[in-house]
This record gives structure tokens, sequence and C-alpha cells, in this order.
């Protein structure tokens, strides 16, 4: 992997990741833009003790541009885009509209390939394992961040999802709080800690997914599972089977077997809905350890976290969604339409030939 960084005309950064080590990228951004201004703001709620960005700046941004006037493309002749070179394999570039900015942490776009057509499920193994480094490096970049305490890297596929540029691409989110998600796992593995004398609560919920109905694909190193409460309709959790905090940890037999492994739950879950829905809308998101202190949670140290992915669809059934109603938005209980144990046999019928 090679890596290439560069500034755009209002003075965010852009970095390029190549296959090839001799690949040059000297384009200039030629577009007349004004240095971005933002207005994000993190305000504490102070009943539920969580954390709300205010971004008010983010009404103007870009929404459902036509093919041709795609942001997230290179750039042709006078159709001048975010990525001033005219080619490119993967690239990271600071957020023009930032729900996070400056003290409040920061927000980075990262775009997995130049075809415009293409899905994270169409990357070649190789372009997979690029794009993996790439959320690597920016993992290990942003972390020493003073402002960041916690790197998110995820997609979002799919209109359904609320993606407004249909070019394959994901974020990361550099925050400067532990999120809240992230701190329920926490106090869950601090009082399981105590209350077994020791035992990891990752291990623990590994191990009796393995010794399951639910594993959807196993390989050497990775392990992919419906969980036993999942939320979500189809739902499934990517675990390495060695536990490491965050992508930094993985080693190269984990990092060299991920990309089969991933594809493979991609394509499936295109399958899930048959041929008339091919296109799953799907968001998945990297958990990884905070880089912050964790006095709060005692007894818990970051080696034990574990890092996994979270994949998951809002479809339910073909043309129909499960929508975050009463229950879920208000009381945050979430109630599930289909028993996991169901959704796992369906994942592992639809696997490729």
């Amino acid at each position: 992997m090679k890596k290439t960084s560069t500034r755009l005309a209002d003075g965010r950064e852009l970095i390029y990741y190549d296959l090839r080590d001799d690949t040059v990228r000297d384009a200039v951004d030629r577009r007349p833009l004004e240095r971005t201004v933002t207005t994000s703001e993190v305000r504490r709620d102070p009943l539920l003790g969580d954390s709300v960005a205010i971004a008010s700046h983010r009404q103007g941004r870009t929404y459902h541009p036509p093919a041709d006037e795609c942001p997230l493309c290179p750039s042709q002749g006078e159709r001048l885009s975010e990525i001033p070179d005219s080619s490119y394999d993967a690239v990271v570039f600071e957020n023009r509209f930032p729900s996070l900015a400056g003290d409040s942490g920061r927000c980075e776009v990262v775009c997995f390939t130049s075809d415009h057509n293409a899905s994270f499920a169409d990357l070649t193994e190789e372009q997979a394992r690029l794009v993996l480094d790439a959320w690597t490096d920016r993992t290990s970049e942003l972390s020493h961040l003073p402002s960041v305490e916690q790197v998110f890297c995820f997609e979002n596929r799919g209109a359904e999802i609320g993606v407004t540029l249909g070019h394959p691409h994901g974020q990361i989110y550099a925050y400067p709080f532990t999120t809240p998600r992230t701190a329920l796992m926490l106090r869950s593995l601090a009082a399981h800690k105590e209350a077994t004398g020791g035992e990891n609560l990752f291990d623990a919920v590994l191990e009796r997914e393995l010794a399951d109905e639910r594993v959807v694909l196993e390989t050497e190193h990775w392990v992919a599972f419906v969980p036993y409460a999942a939320h979500w309709p189809y739902e499934v959790h990517l675990y390495p089977k060695r536990r490491v905090p965050d992508l930094l940890g993985l080693d190269e037999d984990a990092r060299t077997e991920f990309p089969q492994v991933y594809l493979e739950l991609l394509r499936r879950f295109d399958r899930i809905f048959g041929e008339s829905e091919s296109s799953t809308p799907y968001i998945a998101a990297w958990h990884q350890a905070p880089f912050g202190q964790l006095e709060e949670f005692e007894g818990v140290h970051r080696d034990d976290f574990a890092l996994h992915l979270e994949l998951f669809t809002i479809r339910r059934t073909s043309g129909k969604l499960k929508f975050l109603a009463g229950s879920e938005s208000g009381m945050n209980v979430f109630i599930n339409d289909i028993r996991p144990e169901s959704a796992a046999q369906r994942l592992r019928e639809v696997a490729s030939s």
C-alpha cells in the first residue's frame, strides 16, 4: 500500500491509498472553494448522560446529485469533484459537511473504489484489503489527535438507510467522548468480570455463539454469527477469533483472511430477499475500544474489549422495512420480527456457489 497525503482547495486533508507503490498523485484541486466553516458543537444530555452533536451547517450538504455530478467520482476534464485525480484505488478525505469538527472531533469520507456503479461487495479481495488497511491507518492517525477518544469506521448503504450519495463509500467518525453504545458494553464487561472473578464477557459470548446454531460463517481466524438477542431482522456480528481491542491489533493472518470472509457476508446479504431486491440496504459498523481513559469502568482495560463488526439491514422482508417506532425510538426496547435462528439459517442457505 502506498499512502499520499495532499490538501483540497479549501484546506481539507485528502489521502490516496494505492495498490501500486509507483503511483504518483500530484493532481491539484482546481475548484474555487472558500475555507470550510462549521458550526459543530457537542451538548451533553443531563438526564440520559449521553451527547448530541449539533451541526446546523449540514442542512446545505449535497443531496442525491445525478451520477454525472457525483462529488466522489474522480475529476474528469472540467468536471471537478472532491477527488482531484482522474482515477484512484481508495481515498479518504475530511468531510466538507462534518457532524464533528475541531475540538468536537473529526469526520472523514472513505471512497472504496472509483467505480460509481459498484458496491463494497463488488470489490476484489485485493481492493477490500486496501480498504481494511486504510481503516487501520486512519484509526491510528486519528487516535493521536488530542480531541479524539474513540474512532468509528462504518458504511451506510442504500437510500432506505438515508444515504444521500450513491457512490460506494463509508465514513469515519472520531468522537471526543466514548459513545453510549460502547459505554454500555464496557459496563457489562466490568460487571461480568467482577461477578465471575475475572472472566472476559466477550470471550464468553463468542464461546457460546460458536457452540450454537446461529453461526453463519466460520474460518480459521474469523467467525460470523447472528447474535442470541439480535435487534435487527438480519444482523450478523463478525469477530476475529483472537481477541484484539481495535483494528491495529489484527495480525497478518487475520488481515489476509478478512476480505474473503467479509465479501462473502456482503454477497449473502444481497441474496437474502431474492433477485428482485438484490441491493440490500445495510449498516456495517466497526466497534473498537476507546483510546481515552477507562477509569469509570472499574477493572476494565482496553485489551479487555473485543474488536468486532456489526452488519445489519433494516429490511425485514421483501418490500418491507423495519421502522423504529414507539418502543424502539421512545424506550430503546427493540422488537424483532424474525427469530435469530431463522435469520442465521437463511444466511447459510444463500451461500455463494
